[in-house]
């Protein structure tokens, strides 16, 4: 029994480099020790020797076998992919195509005999018919002998290219007191006059500048 325990605590020491060598004492009694250093004086020594028992080595993991790819793909889950989309953006409208300025006509200073001076679009305005005085032989002025005028051209120039627009303006001006400040009778042509010079002066290339 006490050789079958020693057996049990070689096995419980840690691994030796070499062999063990077991040391088996009997005394004069016949008692038997086992022991691993030599025996005592006075008592019977045997040795056995046993190769050293070290620890086992770990059991080889088999290795998984490898996953099929429609597995794995399964077990993982794609990778989270965060994706930002921009809204199209709409095509911006074109601008709207800037209408040029239209220059405006000339303009000529007209004088008539004995009036005051005023503006026209044309060098030669209409002719005006003065009415004359009507006279008998005797000299002395007659009436319901019938009528007579003079045919009157008033004299135009043109107005200086340096004062073209502002021209332009004191007839618009002269044109909007003309139509507030008629009769009846020629308020609706006056007004359809002033709102036609001021539309086609609001056009042109004279209305950016300064008065």
């Amino acid at each position: 029994m006490r050789w079958g325990l020693a057996m049990l605590l070689c096995l419980a020491l840690p691994a030796a480099a070499g062999d063990v060598v077991f040391y088996r004492c009997t005394d004069a009694s016949g008692a038997l020790t086992v022991q691993n250093m030599p025996c005592p004086k006075g008592t019977q020594q045997s040795t056995r020797v046993m190769q050293a028992v070290g620890t086992p080595p770990p059991m080889p993991v088999p290795a998984a076998a490898p996953m099929p790819a429609a597995s794995q793909a399964v077990q993982a889950g794609p990778a989270p992919v965060e994706r930002l989309y921009a809204a199209p953006e709409e095509p911006a409208a074109p601008a709207p195509a800037a209408v040029p300025a239209e220059p405006l006509p000339p303009l000529f200073e007209c004088k008539p005999r004995g009036g005051e001076a005023y503006l026209s679009e044309t060098p030669e305005p209409p002719a005006r018919c003065v009415a004359m005085q009507v006279t008998g032989l005797d000299g002395n002025p007659r009436t319901g002998a019938g009528e007579a005028c003079e045919v009157l051209r008033d004299s135009c120039t043109p107005v200086d290219p340096a004062r073209h627009c502002a021209m332009w303006r004191q007839r618009v001006h002269e044109a909007r007191t003309a139509s507030n400040f008629t009769g009846l009778a020629q308020a609706e042509a006056r007004r359809r006059e002033y709102e036609r010079l001021q539309a086609r002066f609001d056009a042109s290339d004279c209305a950016a500048q300064n008065p």
